[in-house]
């Protein structure tokens, strides 16, 4: 609990939090050393610290040698924990392998790659990025917590050699998404200290919108395949309607027309059609929305129902007015879609 007015304590966050980075320049690759590696009480320190007071005071007060005594063997304890501690996490190396792509509400996750050369394991580490406030989650400005969620954290209980990990971050907003700092800690091995550093990477992340669904065939509700336009987009995969057959004995009879049978027309089979081979288009000019994101949300819900359905197509943004906009199919497609889709002034 802070004694301290929050006008006062912000200040003091921000400006320790910018010597913690004067201290680790930003890589993707960090070794933790003297510099960047901090050592302090922990809460169980803290009174671990005041009973060395105590003992210390109850020791002259009372002139008593054996409490005296007691209380340098705890003070040799503390030293010794100190010392190993902080060389339990000096020497680690963290690197940065990938960053993936994810939907502005959804968390990035990161995969690193731990390497230790120590010849002892190294125990009980925690690694974790520091969360994003949503509020300030902006392209000019965000505020980090100086908490990390244990649910987004791991835990190492032994490292020797080399590990990967993944970590998710928390994601807020499109556009670009600068990865929040790296905070590694271990009390380990008496829990009378705790040493920490922080990991500043490189690296961004891009975050593509929230996909927001659209009737995106309305336009192209005809009665038969010769109405289509070229490249029209008319087919959903196996629910679209293509043509009426005589019934054949033997196939399903949930594929019967049964109005036809009630009005005594006869039996007939409903067939329907995949997009194989008919070229789709996601314009962004014919996007139903009025907003900016809420278009470019209406088309990255088109380019991901296209990508699963195996749909070949073109996504043309305002980008693209004087130059031909790509064209592709398959899930492949559909990621650098979603890419452009979050790169999209």
């Amino acid at each position: 609990m802070s004694f301290l007015p929050k006008a006062l304590t912000v200040p003091a966050t921000s400006a320790l939090s910018r010597w913690f980075a004067s201290r680790a320049p930003k890589s993707d690759s960090a070794t933790l050393n003297l510099r960047n590696v901090y050592i302090f009480f922990s809460r169980e320190g803290m009174l671990f610290a005041v009973l060395l007071v105590i003992t210390f005071i109850a020791g002259i007060n009372y002139g008593n040698n054996l409490v005296l005594g007691l209380c340098f063997y705890l003070i040799s304890v503390w030293l010794i924990s100190f010392h190993v501690t902080f060389a339990h996490i000096s020497g680690l190396k963290v690197q940065l392998i990938e960053v993936t792509m994810a939907e502005a509400g959804a968390p990035v996750w990161v995969t690193l790659q731990l390497r230790s050369e120590s010849r002892q394991p190294r125990r009980q580490l925690l690694f974790g990025f520091e969360q994003v406030d949503k509020e300030t989650d902006k392209k000019s400005s965000k505020k980090i917590k100086p908490n990390v969620d244990s649910q987004n954290s791991v835990l190492v209980t032994r490292l020797q050699g080399e590990q990967i990990i993944r970590l998710p971050v928390q994601t807020h907003s499109r556009g670009q998404f600068e990865l929040p700092r790296l905070k590694i800690k271990t009390v380990y091995p008496l829990g009378i200290m705790r040493a920490w550093s922080y990991v500043y990477f490189a690296r961004t992340a891009w975050v593509y919108p929230k996909p927001e669904a659209f009737d995106w065939q309305a336009q192209y509700a005809v009665a038969s395949l010769e109405d289509l336009p070229t490249g029209g987009q008319y087919r959903q995969g196996q629910d679209d309607f293509e043509r009426l057959d005589n019934y054949i004995e033997g196939e399903s009879l949930a594929r019967v027309s049964w109005g036809h049978v009630a009005r005594g027309q006869g039996m007939f089979t409903k067939h329907f059609a995949d997009p194989v081979g008919h070229e789709q288009s996601l314009d962004y000019a014919d996007m139903p929305a009025v907003h900016h994101e809420q278009r470019l949300a209406q088309m990255t819900y088109g380019a991901m129902r296209l990508g699963e359905l195996g749909a070949p197509f073109k996504m043309r943004l305002p980008s693209d007015a004087s130059a031909a906009a790509p064209m592709g199919e398959g899930d492949s497609f559909a990621q650098a879609c979603l890419l452009r889709l979050a790169k999209t002034p």
